[in-house]
């Protein structure tokens, strides 16, 4: 009972992560400027924890104190970047593009643990990395030679490559973590800080004359991105993990494209093509094949 607890919650996370996506699209289209969104989101959530968490960061005063350069480099690289190349990606590019990019993050944070020496590797690993990279670059190129020589990429697609990167570091870098904090209260720490890198973007888009129009529209979607992909996602993710392991977790993140791509196809009438196909399968073995380290070590 306790397995099929955890894999509702991975489904539920990864429903809600995919949906992230689409939110994020569904705002460019009504105008909400991307880093605006970012800041509004963030500071929705920080107001939603608050009161859940005060006492415990109180509590906790001096181990957040002691461990400010960690926790400020993983607020950076997650609330502070992720975010804003997720949603400026999707200004140029499509949603299945994007979510399909999210699923080589595994073997994103298997080069950088490496490359940091957090974590050893294996030749399991190291294949699973090619074939998400060459995944990646199907993807990018649309299985065209053309486009890789001439390095005429979507900007989009560059934007999330980004993104994945940033999420892989402040992921390969949470590892290093020494201390231990509930869930919930490291959310509200990492939302503080990430807000005090994200308010400088939300004033240059100020800046440049991109206002949010506040509106019903903008209601709902700062609802739904407070409550599902940033607090119910993580619930659910740190819940199911508890139960069953982050290996065995990590597989359900294949799932985040599928739902992705379904909704994508239905909402915004996106076209699921041969070079999607071909850059998914490559991604998903090399995911396949990244969680062989755990089961092997």
């Amino acid at each position: 009972m306790q397995n099929i607890k955890a894999y509702i919650m991975l489904v539920c996370a990864t429903f809600f992560w995919a949906g992230n996506f689409m939110v994020g699209k569904f705002a460019f289209l009504e105008n909400i400027p991307p880093m605006s969104l970012v800041f509004f989101r963030w500071s929705l959530v920080w107001i939603i924890l608050l009161p859940f968490t005060y006492k415990e960061i109180l509590k906790n005063k001096e181990v957040i104190l002691n461990n400010l350069p960690l926790l400020f480099f993983l607020a950076f690289t997650s609330v502070g970047l992720f975010n804003t190349f997720t949603y400026l990606s999707l200004v140029y590019t499509q949603v299945i593009n994007a979510s399909l990019f999210n699923t080589a993050i595994p073997a994103t944070i298997i080069l950088l643990c490496f490359l940091f020496k957090i974590e050893k590797t294996n030749k399991f690993q190291i294949f699973g990395l090619i074939l998400s990279v060459f995944g990646i670059l199907s993807i990018i190129t649309k299985l065209n030679l053309g486009v890789l020589v001439s390095l005429n990429f979507n900007k989009g697609d560059l934007i999330m490559i980004g993104g994945v990167i940033t999420w892989g570091l402040y992921s390969a870098f949470l590892r290093k973590k020494k201390f231990t904090l509930p869930l919930l209260t490291l959310v509200q720490i990492l939302c503080t800080f990430g807000l005090i890198f994200v308010f400088p973007q939300f004033l240059y888009e100020l800046s440049q004359g991109l206002k949010v129009k506040i509106d019903i529209n903008l209601g709902y979607t700062l609802v739904y991105l407070a409550l599902f992909p940033s607090i119910g996602s993580y619930y659910c993710w740190a819940g199911a993990v508890a139960i069953i392991g982050a290996n065995r977790a990590g597989i359900f993140l294949s799932l985040i494209p599928f739902f992705s791509t379904i909704m994508a196809i239905i909402f915004f009438n996106e076209e699921f093509k041969f070079f999607h196909l071909i850059g998914s399968i490559l991604i998903i073995l090399g995911l396949f094949l990244s969680n062989k380290k755990v089961q092997n070590a």
